[in-house]
């Protein structure tokens, strides 16, 4: 028995994966995912962590605030020592609570609310917080795109982000002299045909969509029946393939913000497109991206740390991770800088802006 014991595989590494994996924002929470399991499988040939092999358990928090808490509650369960995600600030600040009651890291790809920058908690991230790039968007509205009289529209079920959003666009926007002359929130799910009429009363030069792909997608497709040369743009959130997949001819010329420089040639960069799309044959996009960046952070931590350091610890003495398009650096409250970039859809592509 003993000789049997001390042959056995060393204990796994566990690691969670929480994300929105159905519904929709399913292409946020399965390109998420994906990168996560692709930097897992990764590591894991390289041999794991100091020869333990790394263990995944995916959740899927349905973005709803009850089944994220339970979805967090297994993971802790479960032992993990780092959850990659959730990929929505409205998740991220349900859940953090459990995460910082713990002791467990929890490292965000896509969360940027402002309502959680400056902490001194268990939350990391690997994209900046609205505030430190909301601004490159308005000023493209604003000088390329020569709007003056803009209606923002913004998801109610993402309150965290949409409303953090809108209101750093809605303060830079003005400042260049603009005028935002209506916010409208709405609920995902709910009538985007009046939606769109009620949009288009205001009279606007220019509407900013805050939402999903699928709601974005849809909202754009209504607008574009009423007005077809509406100038339209959106944030980040929707900047994925579904959005060209759902919209279609109607989302030509809509310009949007995005977490990846999708013209990119840097050899690491390039890489893990090769591999991404060999893995999973479809696009990473910024989810993908990003996830693949959060699992590669939380790894070298975990492979690095002494035994008298906890992760966040680790996490923080560490400070600056590579990533597939840019250096992460973390600061003392586990916020980091990232660039975001401006594309328009042509010919059914994301065109960059530079």
């Amino acid at each position: 028995m003993l000789g049997a014991l001390a042959c056995s595989p060393p204990e796994p590494v566990r690691i969670g994966f929480l994300g929105g994996l159905s519904g929709r924002v399913a292409d946020l929470g399965i390109g998420g995912r994906n990168g996560v399991i692709l930097a897992v499988e990764m590591r894991n040939r390289q041999g794991g962590i100091n020869g333990r092999a790394i263990e995944l358990i995916a959740e899927d928090d349905q973005q709803d605030v009850e089944v994220a808490r339970q979805a967090a509650s297994r993971l802790l369960a479960g032992k993990v020592e780092v959850v990659i995600g959730p990929m929505t600030s409205a998740m991220a600040l349900a859940i953090l609570p459990q995460f910082d009651a713990a002791g467990v890291p929890l490292l965000s790809p896509t969360v940027t609310t402002n309502a959680l920058t400056g902490l001194d908690d268990q939350f990391f991230r690997v994209v900046a917080p609205t505030a430190a790039h909301v601004f490159k968007s308005a000023e493209y509205h604003f000088r390329e795109n020569g709007l003056r009289r803009v209606v923002l529209v913004w998801d109610l079920l993402n309150r965290a982000y949409s409303e953090s959003w809108a209101g750093d666009f809605h303060t830079a926007f003005v400042a260049l002299g603009g005028e935002i002359i209506a916010e409208v929130g709405f609920a995902s799910g709910q009538s985007l045909s009046v939606l769109a009429a009620s949009i288009l009363a205001e009279k606007p030069d220019g509407v900013v969509i805050i939402a999903n792909s699928v709601d974005t997608a849809l909202l754009v497709q209504q607008l574009r029946m009423r007005a077809a040369d509406l100038r339209i743009g959106t944030s980040e959130w929707a900047a994925t393939e579904r959005l060209i997949e759902l919209g279609g001819r109607a989302v030509e010329g809509l310009v949007v913000a995005q977490y990846i420089d999708r013209d990119s040639t840097t050899p690491a960069y390039l890489a893990f497109r090769k591999a991404y799309r060999e893995r999973f044959r479809h696009e990473p996009g910024f989810p993908g991206l990003t996830a693949f960046d959060a699992t590669n952070v939380a790894l070298d931590a975990l492979a690095t740390r002494s035994d008298s350091q906890t992760l966040k610890q680790a996490l923080l003495a560490q400070g600056t991770f590579a990533g597939a398009q840019s250096s992460i650096k973390f600061n003392a409250s586990g916020d980091t800088q990232r660039d975001t970039f401006i594309s328009v859809i042509r010919h059914g592509e994301f065109e960059s802006q530079h």
